[in-house]
């Protein structure tokens, strides 16, 4: 823990206790990791169908301040995006007013105040987790019902046009190698920020897993998607037994996977059991049609499971390609399951993946390097290249040993 007391403020787009789904899990893991080196957190939330959880969260932080999110708003009118739109109470401005500490608004989502004159003179960091207008124009096109394929498809625009407020952040903290590039190039601060995740340490999973696994939520079209596709075109086509695990599944996917004797669909489980199929499962298999942010499940799987194969979307700019076996298509993956059906996950590759997450994506390491990158006086604004010092170049991300080729 660091020996001086440090003062943040961080705004989040939800109440990020129960860690239970992307963007609240880093943010949960993220307050955390900050606590543990020495951080005065002061967390705002904006509330909008989650308990408070005040016990658990003030473990963490100095401070908690609760607002309601504005979802009666009519998402259609104006030009602000619905999901900053409705994150945009001024008491919020009021509560980061009333100090000089620096401030970190997580995600596109909160960032309404983050041109106000009122911080003009604050160090303030934007935690971005995805492209969102890119992000938005992906969850169009997986959308079934035509009125959400028209809100995604206005609200992608509307994100387009927004982002641009970006400019008045002094630091963009980007989730992905991809992403930094991405916000680099359009507004010259971004570092990249690894994930923060529950997983804070590895232990051997065993050689030989029970079955093959694809999670994920789903009620997410993208997610039920791949589901569908890799049960008719990989796991229909195998001997072995295939869990699909995930909640609220549609279903069409349901009378799928009753078709197939060797094809289980486990629904409604905790965040514990969905942890428990990660490590017993012998190949984590993920897909996804979507690359956007970083892919949490499969930063789980690589921390709690064995071998994990995956298509190019699901891990290409993340850091984590040599850790995976990756297929380029479903015969391709399918062909790629049964050569790693026969092999056992040794604990020589265990151990080189444990060195290779714990030095690239441990929650120790990303919060050291996000305080050494804000600047806490109060009193001036870091250089890029002051930022850039120190910073891990992003080849050394795939700068690790042929074995993970497998």
């Amino acid at each position: 823990m660091r020996k001086s007391l440090k003062r943040l403020h961080i705004v989040a787009f939800d109440v990020p206790y129960p860690a239970d789904y992307g963007g609240v899990i880093d943010i949960y893991h993220k307050v955390q990791a900050l606590h543990k080196e020495g951080v005065e957190v002061i967390l705002h939330m904006y509330q909008y169908g989650r308990k408070d959880n005040k016990a658990k969260l003030k473990k963490y932080t100095k401070e908690l301040h609760y607002y309601k999110r504005r979802t009666f708003k009519n998402p259609f009118i104006g030009s602000t995006p619905y999901i900053i739109n409705s994150r945009n109470g001024d008491a919020l401005l009021e509560n980061l007013a009333r100090d000089n500490a620096p401030i970190l608004f997580e995600g596109l989502h909160c960032t309404y105040h983050l041109a106000s004159p009122r911080l003009k003179n604050r160090f303030k960091v934007v935690r971005t987790h995805n492209i969102e207008h890119d992000y938005y124009k992906h969850l169009e096109k997986s959308e079934i019902s035509y009125f959400k394929k028209y809100f995604f498809r206005i609200e992608a625009e509307k994100l387009r046009k927004y982002e641009s407020i970006l400019k008045h952040a002094n630091l963009i903290a980007a989730i992905s190698p991809n992403d930094t590039k991405y916000f680099g190039k359009k507004y010259g601060k971004a570092i990249y920020l690894p994930a923060f995740h529950s997983n804070y340490e590895m232990k051997y999973p065993g050689a030989k897993g029970q079955f093959l696994l694809y999670h994920g939520n789903l009620s997410v079209p993208e997610n039920y998607t791949a589901a569908m596709e890799l049960a008719k075109r990989v796991f229909s086509k195998l001997k072995v037994k295939c869990v699909i695990a995930g909640n609220n599944p549609p279903k069409e996917l349901a009378l799928l996977c009753d078709k197939y004797d060797n094809i289980e669909l486990k629904t409604n489980l905790s965040t514990s059991e969905i942890t428990t199929l990660i490590g017993k499962a012998h190949i984590n298999v993920l897909h996804t049609d979507q690359n956007t942010g970083i892919k949490l499940k499969l930063l789980n799987a690589l921390f709690r499971g064995k071998f994990a194969i995956v298509n190019p979307l699901m891990v290409e700019g993340s850091g984590l390609e040599p850790l995976c076996s990756i297929g380029k298509s479903m015969e391709t993956i399918l062909i790629k399951v049964k050569e790693h059906l026969l092999l056992e996950y040794s604990k020589s590759h265990f151990e080189s993946r444990k060195q290779y997450l714990e030095e690239h994506f441990g929650n120790e390491m990303g919060a050291n390097f996000l305080l050494d990158c804000i600047d806490f006086s109060g009193l001036k604004v870091r250089s890029k290249s002051s930022i850039a010092k120190g910073s891990k170049s992003l080849s050394q991300l795939s700068s690790v040993t042929s074995y993970f080729s497998l």
